[in-house]
């Protein structure tokens, strides 16, 4: 089964990044996750907020 997340199109980062990215000065620290179009990353995020829905019904009907 699919895990589905609503934060598709962010990276995933920790405090120890949220830290070393005060120090840097490229600019160059986070990497996203890009998509060709933007009909493209809306499809993605729809997908994805449409599969979180459905794996917390699911969720609540199992028990």
């Amino acid at each position: 089964m699919k895990k589905y997340r609503t934060d598709y199109l962010f990276d995933d980062n920790s405090f120890i990044m949220g830290v070393a990215s005060a120090f840097n000065l490229m600019g160059t620290f986070f990497d996203y996750n890009y998509c060709q179009t933007d009909q493209e990353a809306d499809a993605k995020a729809l997908e994805n907020d449409w599969g979180v829905i459905g794996q917390g019904l699911l969720k609540v009907v199992s028990g």
